[in-house]
């Protein structure tokens, strides 16, 4: 027989696969040794530093864009005096450190506001080339780092000055939440801030300097090694065919102390999508690294495990044995005999009886045999003529033992895989995944929080370049800011009666400047989407208010963040105004507890409302929720909007959750070996055994026409080539007989 024919290769394969899933079994079911730190948290510790890097990068470019944007526009009308364009941009802009006007000439400082700026670094670098007026980070005689942007403006007749502007290089401004920490690294893992480490003349006992002193070690090392993994390319960082964040991140185990260990996270700036083009912020190599202290879990193996796993692999060994031979004894066993009979029968040796099986399709077959062989021997060969076709011994069939062996193999798969190591509402969380959920869902409030006063102060900045007495003018300015602000979907400027004025973009919305004084509002009631407004007077025309209305989409991309889960922005009355999946425009929250996570996260504590975290046990399943509200300054400070998350715990990477995986995947391969394995001997040989026992009957009742081909070079196959070689031979033995009356006729033959 052919290697890959007939029924030995199916059941040897079952044999094959059936002990390599017990050996998996034993191995994935039994002893699993807690690690140290659980992987939910290394990954959370991860995505709390890509959403730092992503804040980082956000507010360098936005400064960098807003310097750039500011001079360009003072640049197209009359030349400023430097005094008032400094004092402008603060009045627009409240995020620079310090500002210089230079004449490029002279080398003279015009004006300045805020913190010294050194003018060493400048040179001939600076200034031309390809890098020419490129960001630079400059150090501080106090050994500050300081990010230098530079924009060129207009002077009076026609003199060129330099406009300069600094900021720290510091920790965004974000919630760390309790005992961790964030460092920004520069190349060569230089520490350039950091932020979230307690003063150590705020520490009352020695043990605790000891432990600040260690972290800050800590800190300092996982810096290094940071800074050392993000100097590799980001595509091969990352998985074949994983895409995720755009730049290098990774996680890092660092020294234990007192029981807690060192868990860090880090990623590289980079642009949030580098199809769009190049990010400044990317281009520094700068990295975001997040530490959280997490107490080390015990690594104790469970001896009822190892138990567990052997019991498992054993139970399907045994059943896998027992399955084996129900096939070897109803199907292999006969098929063999009846090829041993047939091939007998074909070379001419009719004296002994076939050896008919029991039941099944091997029972008709063998009775066809036999009734074809006293067809063959006649009436004198031993087992005598041809007899009638015996009834009542050949119910069920092949597919019988095919079934039986389904259901030994699914008394394993079932119990293993959809009723072991089953997980309810009682799952145990670690604390750090809440807390986690709670900081970076505030995380995401404040970024959504900044990209609408972001928003609004450039309206303002804008504001000052439209002159009402100008329309085509104005629209003019209006077309360039909606192309330079992808945010917007429109901009228009609303008079104090409330009529449009001019617009760019798409038609805009009602905004009644008289009855409502706020400068960020929602309408749209009733429609497809939520329209967010946003507004700033216009200098000079009292009544007059330049409205931007931002776009939907733009806000739920701020939403869409990694192992978070499901986000939503709701209002004051906990109607939902963006999300990161679909929403209907004002909806609801889906789940009952979450309205009233979001009415306490906005109830005064202290200063104001503060985020709240929370775990949701019912129907079986565990979900983790927080709720922030919009906090810390801003036009948007006061809209009472609350950013919302929830996701299930069953998505974390913790033990409980890992071995339900793994008792589903041995069920499922158990499941895959049955249809792979059964489905070959029902295709290679059920079905066509079943064919045979037909062709055979028919032979055995006198059609002698029909010619039998093999299908497949196996068993069956052999057993049908003999089968054609006994029809063969009953048509020469017909034909002998049809001739032999016709030669003893009288007058037959010759003279």
């Amino acid at each position: 027989m052919p290697l890959l024919g007939g029924i030995r290769p199916p059941i040897a394969l079952l044999c094959v696969l059936v002990l390599a899933l017990a050996a998996l079994t034993a191995k994935v079911l039994g002893p699993d040794a807690e690690p140290v730190v659980p992987k939910a948290v290394l990954s959370s510790q991860q995505y709390f530093a890509q959403d730092g890097a992503i804040a980082l990068r956000a507010s360098i470019d936005e400064r960098v864009t807003d310097l750039e944007r500011t001079a360009t526009a003072l640049s197209t009308g009359r030349p400023a005096d430097p005094e008032r364009v400094l004092s402008d941009l603060s009045k627009a802009y409240q995020k620079w450190t310090g500002t210089t006007v230079l004449d490029l000439e002279s080398g003279k400082v015009l004006a300045a506001r805020g913190e010294r700026i050194p003018l060493g670094w400048l040179d001939k670098d600076v200034l031309t080339g390809d890098r020419a007026l490129t960001p630079r980070m400059v150090r501080l005689e106090t050994g500050d780092v300081r990010l230098m942007t530079m924009a060129v403006l207009g002077g009076k007749k026609g003199a060129q000055q330099l406009l300069i502007a600094s900021n720290s290089l510091s920790v965004p401004s974000i919630n760390l939440g309790p005992f961790r920490s964030m460092a920004v690294v520069a190349r060569g893992g230089e520490v350039l801030a950091t932020a979230g480490f307690e003063q150590s003349e705020a520490l009352n006992s020695d043990a605790e300097r000891e432990e600040l002193t260690f972290l800050q070690k800590q800190m300092t090392r996982l810096s290094d090694r940071a800074a050392e993994a993000t100097e590799q390319n980001p595509v091969s960082a990352r998985e074949p065919g994983s895409r995720g964040y755009p730049g290098v991140s990774g996680t890092l185990l660092g020294d234990d102390y007192n029981g807690r260990v060192a868990t860090a996270g880090y990623a590289s700036l980079a642009a949030s999508d580098p199809e769009d083009g190049e990010s400044v912020a990317a281009g520094l190599g700068l990295t975001v690294v997040a530490m959280l202290p997490v107490v080390q879990q015990q690594t104790v193996t469970e001896g009822s495990r190892q138990l567990f796993g052997l019991l498992a692999a054993g139970a399907l060994v045994l059943l896998g044995l027992l399955a084996v031979a129900v096939l070897w004894m109803t199907v292999q066993r006969p098929l063999l005999k009846l090829f041993l009979e047939s091939r007998r029968l074909a070379r001419g040796d009719l004296v002994r009886p076939v050896a008919v099986p029991r039941w099944g399709e091997a029972a008709r077959i063998g009775s066809a045999l036999e009734r074809t062989r006293g067809q063959l021997g006649g009436a004198h060969a031993p087992g005598g003529a041809a007899g009638a076709r015996p009834a009542g011994r050949f119910r069920g069939g092949a597919r019988g033992p095919l079934v039986l062996t389904a259901v030994l193999l699914l008394l394993w798969c079932v119990p293993v895989g959809f009723l072991l190591n089953r997980t309810d509402g009682t799952v145990s969380i670690p604390a750090p995944m809440v807390n986690d959920q709670r900081d970076r869902t505030d995380l995401v409030a404040d970024r959504a929080r900044r990209a609408l006063n972001e928003a609004q102060a450039d309206l303002v900045s804008t504001a000052h370049l439209i002159d009402i007495d100008e329309p085509a003018a104005t629209e003019a300015v209006l077309k360039d800011a909606l192309r330079e602000h992808t945010r917007y979907q429109a901009l228009y400027v609303v008079g104090e009666d409330g009529d449009v004025v001019a617009r760019a973009g798409a038609g805009p919305h009602a905004w009644r400047a008289k009855k409502d004084r706020t400068l960020v509002r929602v309408s749209g009631r009733g429609g497809k989407k939520p329209v967010v407004q946003t507004g700033a007077p216009v200098p000079e025309h009292e009544g007059t208010t330049l409205v931007g209305e931002v776009r939907v989409e733009f806000l739920n991309s701020l939403l869409k963040r990694p192992g978070l889960g499901e986000v939503r922005i709701v209002d004051a009355d906990v109607r939902t105004l963006a999300a990161s999946d679909g929403f209907r425009a004002f909806e609801g929250l889906p789940n009952d507890a979450l309205p009233d996570l979001v009415r306490a996260g906005n109830v005064r504590v202290g200063a104001g409302p503060v985020e709240n975290g929370l775990l949701i046990r019912g129907g079986g399943a565990v979900t983790v929720a927080a709720a922030a509200p919009f906090t810390g300054g801003g036009v948007a400070s006061g809209l009472g909007w609350t950013v919302v998350s929830w996701q299930n715990a069953d998505h974390f990477e913790i033990t409980a959750y890992e071995r339900e995986d793994r008792s589903v995947l041995a069920g499922l391969l158990g499941l895959a070996l049955i249809v792979v394995c059964l489905g070959w001997i029902h295709l290679v040989v059920v079905r066509p055994l079943r064919a045979l026992a037909q062709d055979a009957e028919k032979l055995a009742d006198g059609d002698l026409k029909t010619v039998h081909y093999p299908r497949y070079q196996d068993e069956v196959g052999a057993v049908v080539r003999s089968l054609e070689l006994i029809r063969q031979q009953l048509q020469a033995r017909r034909q002998n007989q049809a001739r032999r009356p016709a030669e003893s006729r009288p007058g037959a033959g010759g003279r």
